[in-house]
């Protein structure tokens, strides 16, 4: 059976993003006179809540503040939060935000075998096309189908709005799909929208439980032919018997 759609995640997955994020939100805060400094340990736990403006939020409202005071910080997160995606948008024009390693093999081999391509993440639009210029160059947008942003659903991962969203915009059925991820968060919204899900968790999220993964692997660059790898992983799920074992050729 062929895969008609492989849909990404970007953060973590398409590239290793997060130490850039880290570095632009501890920018923004220092930009808008905060004293506020978040550790890798510190970043790395704030990565249990999906979407910037969410984790902000989240932040804001950790804090040992008083009623009045958490409300002003509230009505600030909107510009603190622009500030940080222009400061990660630099460093993504810097080269400071490589690809995971295979990931651009992949997606050559998916787009010759006429394999659709999507992106279903929870990061902003402007995120995601300023990592695709980077790496891609003028246009790089167009690689994709449908690329679903963090604003275009209520519901942020976990919840599988952004993966149902992207269906519905590539007309295809989940049963047809796979989705790539990296971190836990991801792995339920895909799975919630009944996607084979892919699995390739990066440093910020090696020790989170991937049992429902339907395929692990450490990166893309571990198969000798990623794609073929992939529809070997997806025909099988269901015992079906395709021409070739996984890694090797038809």
């Amino acid at each position: 059976m062929k895969i008609k759609a492989i849909i990404f995640d970007v953060d973590g997955t398409l590239a290793d993003t997060e130490e850039a994020h880290r570095q632009a939100f501890n920018g923004a805060f220092s930009e808008h006179g905060l004293d506020w400094h978040w550790s890798t340990a510190d970043y790395a736990r704030r990565l249990a809540v999906t979407g910037g403006k969410e984790r902000l939020r989240a932040f804001v409202e950790s804090l040992p503040l008083s009623s009045d005071e958490r409300a002003a910080l509230e009505t600030r997160i909107p510009a603190i939060h622009r500030t940080k995606s222009e400061r990660y948008a630099r460093l993504v024009r810097m080269g400071r935000v490589p690809l995971r390693a295979g990931i651009e093999r992949l997606l050559k081999e998916a787009a010759s075998a006429g394999v659709t391509l999507a992106i279903a993440s929870t990061t902003t639009r402007e995120n995601i096309d300023a990592l695709l210029g980077a790496h891609f160059g003028h246009g790089a947008a167009g690689r994709f189908s449908v690329i679903g942003a963090g604003d275009a659903v209520p519901h942020k991962k976990p919840a599988p709005d952004i993966y149902r969203f992207v269906l519905r915009e590539l007309g295809e059925s989940a049963a047809d799909c796979v989705a790539v991820e990296d971190s836990g968060q991801g792995l339920a919204a895909a799975k919630r929208a009944g996607l084979f899900t892919v699995v390739t968790p990066s440093d910020w999220t090696s020790g989170e439980d991937f049992s429902d993964a339907d395929l692990l692997l450490s990166s893309w660059d571990s198969c000798d032919r990623p794609l073929l790898e992939l529809e070997y992983a997806f025909a099988t799920r269901l015992g079906w018997r395709p021409r070739y074992a996984a890694g090797r050729k038809a």
